[in-house]
């Protein structure tokens, strides 16, 4: 899958736990989803983004998610 598709993906997922008081909480859900839907192959892809500039296209609540996993 295209890495866009999986950063665009993964921002929407994001934006939903957004609205959630507590911000600890969001990122280990939004991780947790992460880890039980995406299929190996497109959390590693999205993994390999971190540090790269397309990194900059993840929202912070997912970048830190995706820290986690």
């Amino acid at each position: 899958m295209k890495l866009e598709k999986l950063i665009t993906m993964a921002n929407q997922i994001g934006s939903f736990f957004e609205a959630m008081p507590d911000r600890e909480q969001a990122v280990a859900d939004v991780a947790s989803h992460l880890r039980r839907s995406w299929e190996p192959r497109m959390r590693e892809q999205i993994l390999a983004s971190l540090g790269t500039a397309d990194e900059a296209q993840l929202k912070p609540l997912v970048r830190e998610a995706l820290r986690r996993l």
